[in-house]
């Protein structure tokens, strides 16, 4: 519990060089304003109230033994959210009435009575799913797809849905209708493009939201608002219905948290009412790992820019907390082919193909392609020139699968990479009002690492590793073969024992 009595806790960021960017860090990026420094403020929600400081694992179990009810914990998530959401904007659509009939009879499950959010690209019943955009249809969705089934039976309630940039196309939560702040320092990214649960679980309104990853989309959020978030292997939550017709499967979903124990724990309940039997059990990771293993360090991406300065010494002083720990940590080059970051460019570019000329019949008669953001508009455009190219791409990618089983077969355990090419950008770096060619040129640069995973299906897990000159964290990134979820956890755990997470009301 914090000693706070008041319901949100903004600080002003004023610590000794907090307001002055390093070069390492501004690296790539346009100069932060006089005006963004002077407003960005440390924002939470952390209290004592019924939530405290707990995590969705304390306050479950305060919940079972009757410390709280689950009505106190929705109401308190509900009160965080109405006192920090003029600063983050990371609330899509409320849920309160609902969130509150549920929990005076919660669902069984781990997380039983715990508040919690999802993220606006799944279909809620009740609620309209917009991806961020303009364009969609405002007309409440008939039922819950088959991945929010599965979160509901876990025993979380959502008080809401939470902000993303439209279709996800852009590593940060950013739209012409208003964009999510990082709780660490407002004139930030929050990430994305599952933005809006991170600032939310940063934040302390929640302690777990539902996110979902298509090219980075919960381990750069994650990263930006120190965060874990694990994306799973391709298959290993159930599918929503629009994701199981992609040419290539890149999307997985999960969950973004404060703690280790709620990623796992989330993983182990979710397994109750769905395992596919292709992919090993995860089961409860409860216990850090005891193996020793090799780590393939790789600063570089092999299809983007070298990694800036800060985050390069950030995530070497993971690899050296890893050795400390046992681990052999030994320089790694990933056999990654050269035109793999030119084939999911293309393939980004084939969605917003479709997402744009399709609209009606994938989204409803209400879908208004004139109210697209230029993004999108630029590269459904792209999409339709590399449209003739899509026979050679889309099966390379395919291919990608077989390739990082082989490599995983071949070298070492697990992979320790950047999440992202350079650290947390400002808000404005990918704005929604740049340039199109700039803004995606932007992403492709800074996005070096996390498509990998997204296009042969493997999982991999964001951690936080360090924090750039203003305090707002970036994380490092440790990826593993085909179903090895639970070695990730494992040591995920391991490094959180040996190094507790920064935490933002501290």
């Amino acid at each position: 519990m914090t000693n706070s009595t008041e319901p949100a806790q903004s600080e002003a960021t004023t610590s000794a060089g907090q307001h002055t960017r390093s070069e390492a860090t501004s690296a790539g990026q346009p100069a932060q304003s006089e005006a963004t420094r002077a407003a960005g403020r440390r924002v939470h929600a952390f209290t004592d109230d019924a939530l405290g400081d707990l995590d969705a694992t304390g306050v479950a179990a305060a919940i079972r033994d009757g410390s709280i009810s689950a009505a106190e914990a929705v109401g308190a998530a509900i009160a965080r959210s109405a006192a920090v959401e003029g600063e983050l904007h990371g609330l899509v659509r409320d849920d309160f009435d609902r969130a509150r009939r549920r929990a005076s009879e919660p669902r069984p499950g781990a997380f039983s009575g715990v508040p919690s959010a999802l993220k606006d690209n799944v279909h809620v019943a009740g609620l309209a799913m917009t991806e961020g955009s303009a364009a969609f249809p405002t007309t409440p969705v008939a039922k819950d797809d088959a991945l929010v089934q599965q979160f509901l039976g876990t025993g979380l309630i959502p008080i809401g849905t939470t902000t993303m940039p439209e279709f996800g196309w852009t590593a940060s939560t950013e739209t012409l209708r208003g964009d999510t702040h990082n709780p660490w320092h407002t004139g930030y990214s929050s990430g994305g493009s599952s933005g809006g649960s991170a600032a939310y679980v940063a934040a302390g309104v929640v302690p777990i939201a539902h996110g979902n990853d298509g090219g980075g989309s919960i381990r750069i959020p994650a990263s930006a608002c120190g965060l874990v978030g694990l994306k799973p292997t391709r298959g290993r939550l159930r599918t929503p219905e629009a994701d199981r017709t992609m040419p290539v499967r890149i999307v997985s979903n999960s969950v973004l948290a404060r703690s280790v124990r709620d990623v796992a724990g989330f993983f182990a309940d979710a397994e109750r009412s769905y395992r596919n039997r292709t992919l090993p059990p995860i089961g409860l990771v409860d216990r850090p790992t005891q193996r020793r293993l090799r780590v393939g360090l790789m600063l570089d991406s092999p299809a983007a820019p070298p990694t800036d300065p800060v985050v390069r010494a950030g995530v070497e002083d993971f690899g050296r907390l890893l050795e400390s720990l046992g681990h052999t940590v030994e320089p790694y080059a990933a056999p990654v082919p050269e035109f793999f970051a030119d084939d999911f460019a293309s393939y980004w570019r084939l969605l917003a193909l479709l997402g744009s000329r399709m609209g009606r019949q994938m989204f409803g008669e209400g879908f208004d392609r004139s109210k697209l953001e230029p993004l999108t508009d630029y590269l459904a455009s792209d999409g339709l020139r590399t449209l003739a190219k899509a026979p050679v791409f889309l099966p390379r990618l395919l291919a990608s699968s077989a390739a990082s089983r082989l490599a995983f077969r071949r070298g070492p355990d697990l992979v320790l990479t950047p999440v992202l090419t350079q650290a947390t950008p400002q808000l404005g770096f990918l704005g929604a009002d740049v340039d199109p060619a700039v803004h995606f040129q932007r992403l492709l640069d800074l996005c070096g690492f996390t498509p990998l995973a997204n296009a042969s299906g493997g999982p991999a897990i964001s951690l936080p590793a360090g924090q750039n000159a203003d305090g707002v964290p970036f994380g490092a990134m440790l990826s593993a073969t085909h179903g090895a979820e639970r070695l990730l956890l494992e040591v995920a755990l391991q490094v959180e024992a040996a190094r507790p997470f920064p935490r933002i009301q501290d």
